[in-house]
């Protein structure tokens, strides 16, 4: 069968902003890909693997790191890693960890969660982080981790609000993990070394399959330590790999091409919410459009309708929360696309 012909025939779509996950590989990345020197990843032999943990552990200054299948199995094999059955981690109650994983750390782990409410610009407050920390008594679960999350729904935390919380975490005497499956759209943002932003974690998860644009993929890093458990945990998951240099080596090309353009992906969900500014039955704050996302809220009722309007056009939006839909910019959406969307957007309320 010719699948791109059946793609073809069966897809007209013009435009994707459901997410950036949905980015296609370049040229480039799929030849580095192909000529990638591979090995079997599970005896530890693949070079290509090995370089991108080197890579990704330098990176962020960090010991070791270890090449996952999924931002959610990353998470995972942390949480799992410094967490024991009983325990319990305290994290935002709208990160993604808590909301979007399946619950697997309590699930396949036995840890707990203890939410904390997360607030608009993604941190959660100190405050309320020794208020969850449990004391030493029988009657309740070992309070023993914070994870974070940078971006969260767009919006950055900078350097000083992630090392406040991490270090109230730590003088309490929690492990400090870091979601980071945007971490590099926060760091476009901020404009500092990728390292400045996790001084203060123990652990950080970064995604390639996000806004760097590769088919698959997490990188987690830690100390060694660290990184020897998890590697543990990821064979307990079965996320052993064998010549996963194909995918590393999309991995190492992102990071070496794709970074500095999320300025591109920035710079394009301005130009859409400003656009969208301009259509009076929607509501758009721009002052939270920091990185590669723009919510978008509609009266009662029309979220949906125009959702299938769009999707009549050829446009991909994702589902709507409480008559708010979420537009995410990405290498695979230029201007044009942008200006697009915004057209056939003003053409739904004429």
């Amino acid at each position: 069968m010719n699948y791109a012909n059946r793609d073809r025939q069966n897809f007209k779509t013009r435009v994707d902003l459901r997410s950036d996950t949905v980015t296609q590989p370049c040229e480039g990345m799929k030849n580095a890909m192909m000529s990638a020197p591979l090995g079997d990843d599970v005896y530890g032999d693949d070079p290509s693997v090995n370089f991108l943990e080197e890579k990704v552990a330098k990176l962020f200054n960090k010991e070791a790191a270890l090449l996952v299948s999924s931002g959610t199995q990353s998470n995972l094999c942390a949480m799992l890693s410094h967490c024991q059955r009983g325990e319990e981690i305290l994290t935002g109650d709208h990160y993604h960890v808590f909301v979007d994983e399946a619950g697997g750390a309590s699930v396949l782990g036995g840890v707990m969660f203890a939410p904390l409410a997360t607030q608009d610009n993604g941190a959660v407050l100190i405050e309320e982080i020794k208020e969850k920390i449990k004391p030493d008594n029988e009657h309740y679960p070992i309070s023993r981790m914070l994870s974070l999350e940078n971006t969260h729904q767009g919006n950055v935390l900078n350097v000083n609000e992630i090392k406040k919380m991490a270090n109230c975490g730590k003088d309490n005497g929690l492990s400090i993990h870091l979601d980071g499956a945007r971490i590099m759209n926060a760091i476009t943002k901020l404009r500092i070394e990728p390292k400045k932003i996790v001084e203060s974690i123990d652990s950080v998860s970064l995604c390639l399959s996000k806004g760097l644009g590769t088919p698959a993929g997490s990188v987690l890093s830690g100390s060694k330590d660290f990184i020897k458990r998890a590697r543990r945990i990821r064979k307990l998951l079965g996320g052993g790999l064998r010549q996963a240099g194909i995918l590393a080596a999309a991995g190492i090309y992102a990071l070496d091409n794709n970074v500095e353009r999320m300025a591109d992906d920035h710079r394009n969900a301005i130009r859409l919410a400003e656009q969208l500014n301009d259509i009076s039955r929607i509501k758009v704050d721009l002052d939270k459009v920091q990185t590669n996302m723009v919510f978008i809220e509609f009266e009662n009722g029309i979220a949906p309708k125009f959702r299938n309007f769009m999707e009549q056009k050829g446009i991909l939006l994702g589902a709507d929360w409480n008559n708010v839909i979420r537009l995410v910019t990405h290498l695979n959406c230029q201007k044009a696309d942008v200006d697009l969307f915004a057209s056939e957007a003003k053409s739904f309320f004429e």
